[in-house]
């Protein structure tokens, strides 16, 4: 399948809203509770440095959001949150946003490339970002809180772009 990375786009937003929701209701990765609306989703998208979709067999497979992780001296420093439509998990969408995210943040300056907040529980993310050659620096134990009401660990990643 021939998947194209590109700057999102108006006609985008429902099935990215709709991606981005399901990754919020699974709460496995995403820190926010709230679900996005259509046009809370667009003032969200639109305050990314930039945000990206990932479009297969003529619809979004995939999106993600870059954005600085810090302010002033740290703002060299980016962040990002992928989400991947359920149907195509396992297509290697995942790592072609991830890719893309790492290309786009040092076009945008950025020095490096740092995750939170990945769960312990999401094998899948953690697996490609070591592949990818990302650095893990620690464990914050009981940092997430699951949807059931259980907490479970997350992991700090950085790499330098």
């Amino acid at each position: 399948m021939e998947v194209v990375i590109r700057k999102y786009q108006n006609t985008d937003l429902p099935s990215m809203v709709e991606i981005w929701n399901q990754v919020v209701e699974d709460a496995h990765a995403f820190p926010q509770i709230e679900k996005l609306g259509e046009e809370d989703g667009r003032k969200f998208f639109d305050s990314q440095t930039f945000t990206g979709v990932a479009i297969g067999e003529n619809q979004v497979l995939g999106l993600y959001i870059l954005h600085p992780n810090n302010v002033g001296r740290c703002g060299h420093i980016a962040n990002a949150s992928y989400a991947v439509c359920q149907n195509y998990r396992g297509y290697h969408i995942g790592e072609k946003l991830v890719r893309h995210s790492m290309k786009t943040g040092r076009e945008f300056g950025f020095l490096l490339l740092q995750f939170n907040a990945v769960v312990s529980t999401n094998a899948s993310a953690i697996h490609l970002y070591e592949q990818l050659g990302f650095h893990r620096v620690g464990v914050i134990s009981n940092g997430y809180l699951l949807g059931d009401g259980n907490y479970e660990d997350i992991i700090i990643y950085y790499i330098e772009l």
